[in-house]
C-alpha cells in the first residue's frame, strides 16, 4: 500500500502517519527525515542536497525527488509507504507518477485532511499565550505570524496538488477537525474501500469528506516552494 498525506501545517499528518505505521507496517517516509539520510549516507543527492544547504537554498525539486526515488527502491519500502511532506507542487507529484511508473507500482490513495486554517491559527495563539504564562521557552515555530506563512505556503504550491489527484480518483478527503481517533477511524475505512488495507501481524484497531465531530489540539508546520531539512 503506497500513500501521500495531504493538508496544511497543524493538519495531524505526522500523527496519522504513525499510526498508519503501526497498524499497517508501512514505511512513513517523512522528507526531512528522508533528506538528512540522504546527506548523512553522502548519496550523490544527498551531497547536492547538502551543497545546497550549504549555499543557505532551498534544496532543488530535482535533488528531493531523485533521494525520494532513493528512498523508495529501497527493500523496506516494498511492503509500502505513507509520504509525508512530499509531493510539495504538481511538478513534484508528476515526478513520484514517473518514479512509481519506471516501477510497475502506483499509489493506492492520497488523503487529505481537511482543517479549518482560522481556528488553526487560534490554537497556536492560545498555546504560545499558555506557554508564555507558564514562563516556558517557545520555539521558533510556536509563531502565530510563522503559521500564517506557511499555510499561505501551502495554498500557493500545495493546495493544487488537490484537483490534481482529484483528476486521478486517488483523493479520498478526511475531516481533520475530528478528534484524532475519528480522524484515524475515517481514514480505516477509507482504505478497507480501496481494497489495499491489510493490518500487520498485531492487534490493532481499525477504522470522500468523511465527518467526525469536534477539534482536536495538535498542530505542526508545512509547505514551501522548494525544500530544506526542516520539520515537514
Amino acid at each position: 500500500m503506497r500513500l501521500v498525506m495531504l493538508g496544511p501545517p497543524g493538519a495531524g499528518k505526522g500523527t496519522q502517519a504513525q499510526r498508519l505505521v503501526q497498524k499497517y507496517g508501512l514505511l512513513h517516509l517523512s522528507t526531512g527525515e528522508i533528506l538528512r539520510a540522504a546527506v548523512a549516507s553522502g548519496t550523490p543527492a544527498g551531497l547536492n542536497a547538502k551543497a545546497a544547504m550549504e549555499r543557505g537554498e532551498l534544496v532543488p525539486d530535482e535533488v528531493v525527488v531523485a533521494i525520494v526515488a532513493e528512498r523508495i527502491a529501497q527493500p523496506d519500502a516494498e511492503r509500502g509507504f505513507v509520504l509525508d511532506g512530499f509531493p510539495r507542487t504538481v511538478p513534484q507529484a508528476q515526478a513520484l507518477d514517473r518514479i512509481l511508473g519506471e516501477r510497475g507500482v502506483k499509489l493506492n490513495a492520497v488523503i487529505e485532511l481537511k482543517v479549518d486554517e482560522g481556528i488553526l491559527v487560534k490554537r497556536i495563539e492560545t498555546r504560545v499565550t499558555q506557554m508564555t504564562a507558564r514562563g516556558e521557552r517557545l520555539r521558533s515555530d510556536d509563531n502565530a505570524e510563522v503559521l500564517k506563512g506557511r499555510l499561505a505556503a501551502y495554498r500557493e504550491l500545495t493546495a493544487p496538488l488537490v484537483d490534481y489527484y482529484a483528476a486521478s480518483g486517488l483523493l479520498r478527503s478526511v475531516d481533520g477537525m475530528a478528534p484524532i481517533d475519528a480522524v484515524t477511524a475515517a481514514i480505516n475505512r477509507i482504505l478497507r474501500s480501496v481494497g489495499k488495507a491489510k493490518p500487520a501481524r498485531r492487534k490493532a484497531r481499525a477504522g470522500k469528506v468523511l465527518k467526525a465531530p469536534q477539534p482536536r489540539s495538535d498542530a505542526g508546520p508545512s509547505a514551501r516552494k522548494g525544500t530544506n531539512l526542516g520539520s515537514n
